[in-house]
């Protein structure tokens, strides 16, 4: 084994081996492998790519590298979901502990902001007292008590993964989709999943836009699924405008808690369904994905949703009162009433633009060590397709202070268009996949 020859052998194209790939990684670990090595090796997989069976191995030795959880012990069906991130994407808040009301075990490992997308940790966070740094023993106690547990990423899981996904970040190698689904896919097996839904964003504000690359992504998911024994289905949803009306950590919370009593939400609802439906499918309390997206449905118009999540809040260490009296709260100290210079209808809503935006208010992170603002976010009165009159709010702006509102108003200005004429409506939900699709 020899460090410059694979790379030479991944600079031209070769297949490597599960042993060329491990002496790598765990190479790399151990710091005998350096980061511009490294460095150089994934820029070499950027150009080339991986095949199947070398993203295989590449999940195998991430899981490898680390413990995983042992859910051997609840004997409930275990279905998490996944998502490539989106503006305004908060139907994780509502399927854990809907999917969690049907007697399925919803082990979920979450992440924190990516570029423009929001995070669940983020949002989970700005719920006072909300703990997301569990260890494997608290996680299972949870899981096991309350049926859902949404968490972080421990040292334990994957570390390989972590390290690496370290050093894509500022080397431009974050979207090379075979390691996508590897980071994806290690964590998953790794928290002990028998199933997984895969939420796929494409448009505009989604991390991986190119829709030729999310169908690759897909296959791939897939594919790693059925090669670890796991049952998995991909939806994949518009990110071309905000998902609900509400961008924002705490916005968001309030937003899924309005879902969850009763407000209709139409775009939230369906996409939050649509995924229900395929997970509780998939743990078998369904005998079709349209049947489980009518309990889904049902689940959150009785209040089943709601009330887990708040068991789960206060499991996890929230304050339940906070969330029972969330129109209550305290908003940012700043805010600015974004309006129509027209009338027409909205033509443009751009999810990327808004993201970014989002981030400039305060509800990301533009370097590591900036901290997060809770408060922070953007409100809409209004969405694609909709009429506005001349001097109509079209969206409110929060934050700490208002040279936040005035640099994130550079991107709404890019973000919002009004037309003459309707656009004509775009579909939620593209395409549900199934494995066998693909074979066929």
């Amino acid at each position: 084994m020899n460090t410059i020859e694979i790379i030479k052998l991944k600079r031209d194209n070769k297949k490597l081996t599960e042993k060329q790939l491990k002496f790598f990684i765990e190479g790399f670990i151990k710091g005998e492998i350096t980061n511009y090595q490294m460095s150089a090796f994934l820029m070499a997989i950027f150009f080339n790519g991986l095949d199947k069976e070398e993203t295989y191995n590449i999940t195998k030795i991430f899981i490898e590298s680390g413990k995983k959880l042992n859910l051997s012990s609840i004997k409930k069906p275990k279905v998490d979901k996944h998502s490539t991130g989106g503006v305004g994407d908060k139907t994780s808040l509502i399927l854990a502990p809907l999917v969690a009301s049907c007697g399925i075990a919803v082990p979920m490992i979450s992440g924190r902001g990516l570029g423009h997308t929001g995070g669940t940790l983020d949002k989970l966070a700005s719920i006072p007292g909300f703990k997301t740094n569990l260890t494997s023993k608290e996680f299972i106690k949870i899981l096991k008590k309350v049926g859902c547990v949404m968490a972080g990423q421990t040292d334990e899981l994957c570390p390989a993964d972590k390290l690496i996904y370290q050093l894509r970040d500022v080397t431009a190698t974050v979207d090379i989709v075979p390691l996508i689904t590897a980071s994806i896919m290690s964590k998953k097996i790794a928290e002990g999943t028998d199933a997984i839904v895969f939420d796929i964003k494409y448009g505009t504000g989604a991390n991986l836009s190119d829709i030729e690359k999310n169908y690759k992504l897909i296959d791939l998911l897939l594919d790693i699924s059925s090669r670890f024994g796991k049952k998995a289905i991909a939806v994949i949803t518009d990110m071309n405008q905000p998902l609900g009306f509400k961008v924002g950590n705490l916005l968001e919370v309030e937003e899924s808690v309005e879902l969850m009593t009763g407000k209709n939400i139409q775009d939230l609802f369906e996409v939050t369904t649509t995924l229900g439906g395929c997970m509780i499918y998939l743990g078998k309390k369904a005998n079709t994905i349209d049947e489980g997206i009518e309990i889904a449905k049902e689940k959150i118009r009785d209040g089943s949703a709601y009330k887990k999540f708040l068991e789960m809040v206060n499991a996890q260490g929230g304050d339940v009162n906070f969330i029972k009296n969330i129109y209550n709260r305290k908003q940012s100290e700043e805010k600015y009433h974004f309006k129509a210079n027209k009338s027409g209808y909205i033509g443009k809503l751009d999810a990327l633009n808004i993201g970014i935006a989002a981030i400039e208010l305060g509800c990301g992170r533009k370097r590591i060590t900036d901290k997060i603002q809770p408060k922070s976010g953007i409100v809409f009165n209004k969405k694609q397709r909709d009429f506005v009159s001349k001097g109509d709010i079209i969206c409110t702006l929060y934050s700490s202070n208002t040279t936040s509102i005035k640099n994130a108003l550079e991107y709404i200005n890019k973000a919002i268009k009004i037309s003459k004429n309707k656009i004509k409506n775009q579909k939620l939900i593209k395409d549900i996949i199934h494995k066998s699709e693909f074979e066929n």
